[in-house]
């Protein structure tokens, strides 16, 4: 099989600390004949040197630009802010399949230096399943920092102040924890919470998270509770904090919006984890702006309960070296093969499809190069 030249480019977005393959995987993927190359990061829940140790090529940040054309450029979120075309084959999550906001732009530099994205939130298997991702962690901490805004609510009155990260899942579960018995200590009850797509992998993760932390009162909702329905849910308002879990494939009614908002009730903290800010179908039409690890949450209602709102688009990076282990073990059988399996078939007929959506004709597609060393 040919040798595959990855780059892992730095990443740009600021709090990012994961990494699509750590150490552990590169080693892996060299033994097998690939050739990787690193660029250094001061961020990175990896240091460089660990990565040099099992083979890989150190190259200085933010020089993916220059490597060689057959390179396959890795990432995890967006890339720098420009108009450069782009020539190489990228695999991260592009979000831009699903009219966010600025999906045409990021799509014609991809057809103006005929390079090729390969995005890694629709690699899927026969069957359609996703065959890596970060949503049980997305949901496991979002569902963390729901119970933690609440806790400060219940304490201080103000909303979640700065957080910072996590060794593990299990020193995360014990600080909420810890939170969680200085708000009973002062209301004299533990929240209550809804978790909308819980039968999802992401779903799935908040409910783990929640029965780990001790709380009993989970509403778990998915299909069978809103098929042939449509909202808003007036049961939402019941929770005390509402976490979204869905995956968003298409148009859908809002799930709350500011008319629900104003009727009695109990809720006050509302995460959502799909973070699907700028689809023109977003179930949570309350807030119009991300949060981030730094202020990790915005009120959007000052009332008496209050409405506080996460929505935070990197939610796996508050435990970073754990949820880079569990993405990268998922990922690297698949990139050993990249180019020859139908997951990257499928990855790479799905980019040409939403090309020809895109403001201009796409260019005949290059299947992803290889190179040989």
């Amino acid at each position: 099989m040919a040798s595959i030249h990855f780059w892992l480019r730095a990443e740009v977005k600021p709090l990012e600390k994961r990494s699509p393959i750590t150490p552990e995987s590169a080693k892996q993927l060299i033994e097998q004949g690939h050739k990787i190359t690193v660029e250094k990061s001061t961020e990175r829940c990896v240091l460089d040197k660990e990565y040099e140790a099992v083979g890989c090529e150190l190259a200085e940040t933010g020089t993916w630009e220059k490597a060689p054309d057959g390179a396959v450029i890795l990432g995890l979120k967006e890339l720098p802010e420009s108009q450069t075309p782009l020539k190489h084959t990228h695999a991260y999550f592009g979000h831009c399949y699903k009219n966010q906001a600025g999906w045409e732009d990021l799509l014609k530099r991809f057809i103006d230096g005929k390079g090729n994205l390969l995005d890694l939130e629709f690699l899927v298997d026969d069957q359609g399943r996703r065959v890596a991702a970060f949503g049980r962690s997305a949901g496991f901490i979002g569902a963390a920092l729901g119970v933690k805004n609440w806790c400060t609510q219940q304490i201080t009155g103000e909303t979640l102040g700065t957080v910072d990260y996590y060794s593990s899942s299990e020193a995360l579960v014990a600080d909420i924890k810890a939170d969680l018995q200085k708000a009973f200590e002062k209301t004299q009850r533990l929240p209550k919470v809804m978790v909308m797509g819980a039968l999802g992998r992401c779903g799935k993760g908040s409910v783990d998270f929640l029965e780990q932390a001790g709380i009993v009162d989970i509403m778990q909702w998915d299909l069978p509770q809103t098929q042939g329905r449509q909202g808003p849910f007036s049961e939402i308002l019941e929770a005390d904090v509402f976490v979204n879990c869905i995956y968003l494939s298409g148009p859908i009614h809002p799930f709350i919006n500011a008319d629900l908002l104003k009727k009695q009730r109990r809720l006050s903290v509302v995460v959502d984890v799909s973070c699907d800010t700028s689809n023109p179908f977003n179930p949570i039409p309350i807030y119009k702006e991300n949060t981030n690890f730094t202020k990790p949450s915005i009120r959007v209602i000052q009332a008496n309960p209050p409405v506080d709102v996460i929505s935070i688009d990197h939610l796996p990076s508050l435990v970073p070296l754990e949820s880079s282990r569990e993405f990268s073990a998922a990922i690297t059988p698949h990139l050993a093969v990249l180019g020859n399996s139908p997951v990257w078939t499928r990855a790479v007929t799905l980019f040409q499809q939403k090309c020809n959506l895109a403001v201009v004709p796409r260019p005949t597609l290059v299947q992803a190069t290889s190179e040989r060393h």
